[in-house]
């Protein structure tokens, strides 16, 4: 592996106080079909996941249950490990907050940072968000209602603080020598207006208000708060510990990108990075704020009654439906919309009628025409050059694409490819040319065309809907199944198929409908 270019993708860790809505999931899909893209394209890829697992909120939940809360946290971290493997998160290293080296290594960073007079014992009065588990300044503050309409309770508590200003003149001349370390653009912009134009208030890092947390060494009745806590998973995950090296730290840091939603941009561009300055390490190279998964055009609300769980829409959809649905969908830089009925039209339109359809039609053509035996065929019909000349254009395409996390994009390529397929069929009419002459050499021509590129598809596909891929590969019997192989039209030789299979099925729109809403 050590000769292969190391490529460090994280997600935010998600809150074992629930179980994650296919919005949160949907960060994990994303990272995955990065993460799998990455090592198809030769990197030695390190895919973090996990579970953020203290605070109040855990707490109050577990009281709630009767449960302590490490069990109530191995729950739902276990139920969260669950729901990704239902939809094929491919990750390296799935880390717990209350994992015993994530701990140790949180507490020494706390400890360093105080000995260098970067936190410091003082006393916190303000207003307090319990669901944001957070103090919110005055600014913020609206009809006494916290930023998302929560009521405020005031509080007064010795707290750690850090000192948040001391690096603010640094981070804001990071952020501008390196213009795509807060993306998209738009990110970077609201973070620079809202927050780093005007001097960063110190922040409060610990709690005596709650127990359910790492203890500071020294004064145990403070718990290291959520910022200091989860934000270090993302180096504690590779070993980090501030008084030893660690040889997965020393390849992979500083992570490649951190993908992360936008709503909590501030604590991983702001918060960490400032941190990571103070324990003198590198920053990571690109911090990326994606955007929302909206219900019906709404935010998703346990109260609204809107959210899609994983497990309810597994019993209406596969899973490659579901995860091709959220990485095509959902565009770069605005939030996208999710509702059953559309992800019935693109479950027709795109997977069914184009990808399905081509797989179907070419093998069932192979059957009928040539007793499904196919051999390598070279390109003499204009519309042959032009269909193989987009099937080996593609990877690159793809390829900065996929560099620009564009990934909707990418995987459009693909969809594009088969459409032009498609196009192919009825522009060379082989039913036509077998009518006229079953023995034509020209149908070996179309037949072949239309296998290799169901395979350069099933190869393309590996990161987004990968048991669909791999369905395509088996169908065209082909073992040639890397980005290397996609080098040349060449891929298919001599092989015997047998009976085409359904990849996709086409819905009834309002029967499908009925079945799910009744």
């Amino acid at each position: 592996m050590q000769n292969k270019k190391p490529y460090y993708i994280s997600t935010a860790i998600a809150y074992a106080s629930a179980i994650p809505h296919i919005g949160n999931v949907y960060e994990a899909i994303l990272a995955d079909a990065i993460a799998r893209f990455k090592r198809l394209d030769g990197y030695d890829v390190y895919f973090q996941t996990g579970t953020d697992e203290h605070g109040l909120k855990i707490e109050t939940k577990a009281n709630e249950k009767n449960l302590d809360p490490q069990t109530y946290v191995d729950q739902i971290s276990n139920e969260i490990k669950r729901i990704y493997g239902l939809v094929d998160i491919s990750y390296d290293k799935f880390i717990r907050t209350t994992d015993a080296h994530h701990k140790h290594s949180v507490q020494r960073i706390f400890d360093k940072l105080l000995a260098q007079d970067d936190i410091y014992l003082g006393t916190y009065q303000g207003w307090y968000s319990v669901s944001e588990e957070s103090y919110i300044q005055e600014k913020d503050i609206v009809d006494g209602k916290g930023p998302q309409g929560d009521t405020l309770v005031w509080t007064e508590e010795e707290v750690y603080f850090f000192r948040m200003s001391k690096y603010q003149e640094k981070l804001l001349q990071h952020i501008q020598e390196n213009p795509t370390f807060i993306s998209p653009e738009s990110r970077k912009n609201e973070m620079i207006q809202n927050f780093l134009s005007e001097l960063l208030p110190d922040l409060s890092i610990s709690r005596t208000s709650f127990k359910w947390g790492i203890p500071v060494q020294n004064n145990t009745n403070h718990v290291i708060y959520v910022w200091m806590d989860a934000l270090s998973n993302y180096i504690t995950g590779l070993g980090f510990h501030p008084d030893t090296s660690s040889n997965e730290m020393d390849r992979f840091w500083p992570a490649d990108v951190h993908l992360i939603g936008k709503d909590i941009l501030r604590f991983h561009t702001i918060y960490w990075p400032i941190f990571l300055m103070a324990l003198d390490l590198p920053l990571p190279k690109q911090v990326f704020g994606h955007p929302w998964i909206l219900v019906n055009k709404g935010k998703m609300s346990k109260s609204v009654g809107n959210v899609m769980y994983v497990d309810d829409l597994l019993t209406h959809f596969k899973k490659d439906v579901i995860r091709y649905y959220v990485l095509h969908e959902i565009p770069y830089a605005q939030d996208g919309n999710m509702t059953y009925e559309l992800i019935i039209e693109r479950n027709n339109s795109d997977l069914a009628n184009t990808i399905g359809n081509l797989v179907n039609r070419s093998i069932g053509m192979a059957m009928k025409y040539r007793e499904g035996h196919i051999t390598y065929q070279s390109s003499t019909l204009e519309s042959s050059k032009a269909l193989k000349n987009s099937a080996l254009g593609a990877l690159d395409k793809m390829r900065t694409l996929m560099d620009d996390l564009k990934v909707a994009d990418a995987l459009e390529v693909v969809v594009e490819l088969a459409r032009q397929a498609n196009k192919y069929i009825d522009l060379t009419e082989p039913f036509k040319v077998f009518k006229e002459d079953a023995q034509s050499k020209m149908i070996d021509e179309i037949l072949y065309h239309l296998i290799e590129v169901s395979r350069f598809i099933g190869v393309l596909l590996t990161p987004f809907i990968p048991e669909t891929s791999a369905r395509i590969l088996a169908l065209v019997q082909s073992t040639k199944d890397t980005f290397d192989s996609l080098q040349s039209f060449d891929g298919t030789h001599s092989i015997q198929l047998s009976k085409p299979e359904v990849l996709f099925e086409r819905f009834d729109f309002d029967k499908k409908l009925e079945e799910i809403i009744g």
